[in-house]
């Protein structure tokens, strides 16, 4: 498996974990929520977008709903995962980041930092998943 299509995987993968995760940090930071249930809810719609963007295009290739949700399921899971730990965990480890606020770099920085991390953490796993026929390679069999 190349790396180049681990890289592909990897960046779809963390365009729907950074849409959630960037929409997550932002509604709980400005409702002055905890960190828990900030990255709670930053997780959840992570995974919700992640799920969306795959679903997206297999059911434009014409899979039914249900096929769909199975496969992005499939493919998204473990990716999402482990994106999600790393970059959670990242912004959870930054001193002060998550009470920064919407208007600090602090917070943008840190959030920009965490997703960079996850990247270089989930592209090998995206690599192992796709040469075993998982992960993003489910998609590819979809199409």
């Amino acid at each position: 498996m190349p790396w180049s299509a681990a890289v592909q995987a990897t960046l779809h993968c963390l365009t729907g974990c950074a849409i959630g995760e960037v929409l997550g940090m932002v509604i709980g930071t400005a409702l002055g929520w905890s960190a828990a249930a900030t990255v709670a809810l930053a997780v959840a719609l992570a995974f919700v977008f992640g799920y969306a963007l795959t679903m997206r295009g297999v059911l434009r290739a014409g899979l039914p709903f249900r096929r769909a949700l199975r496969v992005a399921l499939a493919a998204d899971t473990i990716s999402i995962t482990v994106m999600e730990v790393t970059d959670n965990a990242v912004m959870v480890s930054v001193p002060g980041a998550m009470e920064a606020g919407l208007a600090a770099p602090l917070f943008w920085l840190s959030l920009a930092g965490a997703f960079a991390v996850a990247f270089v953490v989930t592209t090998p796993v995206n690599r192992w998943l796709m040469s075993r026929g998982r992960g993003h390679a489910v998609v590819h069999a979809a199409h």
